[in-house]
């Protein structure tokens, strides 16, 4: 079972950036597809962007694209998500995820990943 913490969210002004991570435990990390995904109040849970077990290949939705930066160090068993000339809209509980399945196949919906974590708010001000 792996255990899944995200941190690194807070309160930024519109333009700013912030760093999310995302420590596993319980196993290591390095062939398994993670993702980001984010929810706002009273939306539906939204698919950020994902990355393959080298960190080789990534995947983005279009509205964070150019803005937001997915990586990986398998060897801190951490995934991250570098965010960016943050808007108002980006305002949500960020959540990192990871799919169990020994594929090397990314996905970008959300009941293709099997672990979770507990979220970390962002919150941007304009």
């Amino acid at each position: 079972q792996v255990q899944l913490v995200e941190s690194g969210g807070g309160l930024v002004q519109a333009g700013g950036s912030l760093r999310l991570s995302c420590a596993a435990s319980g196993r290591t990390i390095s062939r398994n597809v993670m993702a980001w995904f984010r929810q706002a109040p009273g939306r539906e849970r939204e698919f950020l962007a994902t990355i393959n077990w080298s960190g080789g290949s990534t995947y983005y939705t279009d509205s964070v694209k150019g803005r937001f930066s997915i990586s990986r160090d398998n060897a801190k068993n951490t995934m991250y998500l570098q965010m960016n000339s943050l808007k108002p809209e980006d305002t949500a509980v960020y959540y990192c995820a990871l799919r169990m399945s020994q594929s090397n196949i990314i996905f970008t919906i959300a009941p293709a990943y099997d672990s979770w974590g507990q979220g970390t708010v962002v919150t941007v001000s304009s």
